[in-house]
This record gives structure tokens, C-alpha cells and sequence, in this order.
């Protein structure tokens, strides 16, 4: 890297930093900031418990993102100071130290790009995802099953905790409709970027002629949603049927109709949970699921009039990534217009890369 290479670098995090500030406000955050400490030094704001808890959130999240923005703010400040010595003086061991320091710096911007990108309430929510397969049979089962076990890796490498709640399996391989919960910070901000229809071309295993194919599965991810959001379902507006769960779990659970399937009549939304032995429980969990679904759905719908498009299908051109394995690999999201070459990794669970690429895509 030459000192011109050097310059191109430094003008572009200055842009992304003033980017993020214009974003990000931390005036006003301050100002927030400020009023929460004088809120917190009433006695009797501590008898709400509830909102106490609620206000201690946001001033904790507040803290959080003015400490990053202060931290990447204080440094790029300082590369710039040393940048306009080293050039004036023409000091070529100022120029090495900042050379070397480069990717450091260009990675802390990058995490507070992330941190302004997760900046929705809801983002701090765990996140509920509902995978389902397109048409195509054990293709697209067996996809769906792949993308399965992609989220799951990807969890434990956050150390994120993951609570099944209903899993149908294939006839022949994959699964026809899984559910589950990842838990953990910011579960629901990274994942939201899944919520769409993927794509896979590979040669089938299923296949005698060892011919390529092309799986679609749609992702669905929710915020789990808590008491402080108003959703009222009342029972004229759903239907519950109940089954014998399919999955594992033993005796009890494949013998007695203790899974729940809900229905909510107007959306089409359907939800399913057989997770546990109690049909009881399985109801609230159902229940649990449907409101954060519709939630989802509302958002989704305002978005869309928003930016005028209508809801995609499972199929050709609709989806947000593809992943090919034959004849080329790459994973290309369609959304960063990025390509990536590590395909088994990926779908391993190495995909936070991915993910945040496409969060700060949404900046530009």
C-alpha cells in the first residue's frame, strides 16, 4: 500500500464515518441520554418496575451506541491528525505505522456501521424462523433441511441458545416445515437479512443421472415478539387443528394429539408446535409464534406499499441468494451484489460475513 492507496482508504472511512453520524445522531442521543439519568433520579420512577425496565434497556443501548461511535469517531480522528503530520513532514515511519494500522481501522467502522444498522427495537429481539420448502419435492426438502442445519451452525458460533418448536420431516430425506427460536443479542437484527426465498443449484444426489438441479426454500424470520407488543387474536379470527406430533420425543408424544397447528383465517398465516408433551404449552408457543408472524407481516406489508413491490413467491427470480455448487461455487446475495467463493463453509454456518454485508449495504 503507497501513501495515494492510503488517502483513497482514509477518504472513504471519513465518508462512512460522517455517513454513520447523519444516521446514528448522537446529539440527540445524547440529549435522550440525559433525560433518562433525570428520569432515573426520581424516587418514584422506581415503583414502575415495568417501565424501569423498559427505559434501563434503551439507556443501555443508547450507552452502547455512543461508546462505539465515540470510540471509531476519537480514533479516526487521530489517523487523520498523524496522516497530515506524515504528509507535511514527508515521515515514512508515521506512514508505515499507519499502514499497518489500516485494517484495524477500517474493521472498527465496519462494526459501527453494523451497530447503526441494528439501531430498531426489534433488532435486539430473538428471532423465530420458519423454513419451508419450495416445489421440487426431496430436492427442495433436502435444501430446506441444508439451511436447517446452516442457521443451527451459525447459532452456535454465536453462542446463541435454540428452542425447536415444530419439525416435519421429508418421506424420503430434508424436512417439509421446520420451526425455531434463536436466542441471543441482536438474534433477530442479523437474521432479518434471511428472511426471503434461497436458491440451490447443485447435481442431485437424489438424481441416478447425476444431473444438475435448481431447490428453492423460504426463510421466515420473526422478532419474538413481548407483552409490550399490542397484537389482539381473538378466536373467530383462527382455526386450531390439533395432530400427533411426528418428531422425535417418545411414546407419549407420537400416540396423543398434543401438536397444534393455528391458522389465522384473513392472513393465511400458519403456525405449527409440537415441541412439547403438553398441548397446552404447545398452544401458547403456537400462539406466541402467530403474533410475532403477524407482526412480521405488518411490517412487511407497509414496507412493500412503501417501496411498491408485492410479496415474492418460492421460485425463478425471487430469490435473495443463490448458491451454486455446480458448475461454478459461489454464494451470491442479491442484495450486497457480492460473491462469495467458501460455498461449504457457508453453508456450515460461517455466514455473519454475509449477513453483515448486506446490513451496510442497506447504508448506501
Amino acid at each position: 500500500m503507497d501513501a495515494y492507496e492510503y488517502s483513497q482508504i482514509l477518504k472513504l472511512l471519513n465518508t462512512k464515518l460522517e455517513n454513520i453520524e447523519s444516521i446514528l445522531k448522537p446529539d440527540l442521543l445524547k440529549i435522550r441520554l440525559d433525560e433518562i439519568i433525570n428520569l432515573e433520579a426520581d424516587q418514584d420512577f422506581w415503583n414502575d418496575v415495568a417501565n424501569a425496565t423498559k427505559i434501563g434497556i434503551e439507556k443501555n443501548r443508547i450507552l452502547s451506541k455512543l461508546s462505539k461511535f465515540n470510540k471509531a469517531n476519537e480514533a479516526l480522528s487521530g489517523t487523520n491528525e498523524l496522516y497530515e503530520l506524515a504528509t507535511t513532514e514527508r515521515d515514512e515511519e508515521t506512514f508505515e505505522l499507519l499502514f499497518e494500522e489500516a485494517q484495524e481501522l477500517e474493521e472498527l467502522i465496519k462494526s459501527t456501521e453494523i451497530q447503526v444498522m441494528l439501531s430498531n427495537p426489534d433488532d435486539a429481539s430473538n428471532a423465530i424462523i420458519t423454513i419451508h420448502p419450495g416445489a421440487g419435492g426431496t430436492e427442495s426438502q433436502d435444501w430446506a433441511a441444508m439451511l436447517y442445519r446452516m442457521y443451527l451452525r451459525w447459532a452456535e458460533r454465536q453462542n446463541f441458545k435454540i428452542e425447536p418448536l415444530d419439525y416435519q420431516p421429508g418421506e424420503e430425506a430434508g424436512i417439509k416445515d421446520v420451526s425455531f427460536i434463536i436466542k441471543g443479542e441482536n438474534a433477530y437484527g442479523y437474521l432479518k437479512t434471511e428472511n426471503g426465498v434461497h436458491r440451490l443449484v447443485r447435481i442431485s444426489p437424489f438424481d441416478s443421472n447425476s444431473k444438475r438441479h435448481t431447490s428453492f426454500a423460504s426463510v421466515l424470520v420473526s422478532p419474538e415478539v413481548d407483552d409490550n407488543i399490542d397484537i389482539e387474536i381473538e378466536d373467530k379470527d383462527i382455526r386450531i387443528d390439533t395432530y400427533r406430533a411426528s418428531g422425535a420425543g417418545g411414546q407419549h408424544v407420537n400416540k396423543t394429539e398434543s401438536a397444534i397447528r393455528i391458522t389465522h383465517i384473513e392472513t393465511n398465516i400458519v403456525v405449527q408446535c409440537q415441541n412439547d408433551r403438553s398441548q397446552h404449552k404447545n398452544k401458547a408457543s403456537a400462539l406466541k409464534m402467530l403474533k410475532s408472524r403477524l407482526y412480521e407481516f405488518e411490517l412487511e406489508k407497509q414496507q412493500a406499499q412503501k417501496d411498491g413491490v408485492e410479496k415474492s413467491e418460492i421460485g425463478w427470480g425471487h430469490q435473495i441468494r443463490s448458491y451454486v455448487m455446480q458448475p461454478y461455487q459461489q454464494v451470491k446475495d442479491t442484495r450486497s451484489n457480492i460473491g462469495y467463493s467458501n460455498v461449504d463453509a457457508i453453508l456450515d454456518g460461517d455466514i455473519t460475513k454475509i449477513i453483515e454485508d448486506v446490513l451496510i449495504s442497506n447504508l448506501k
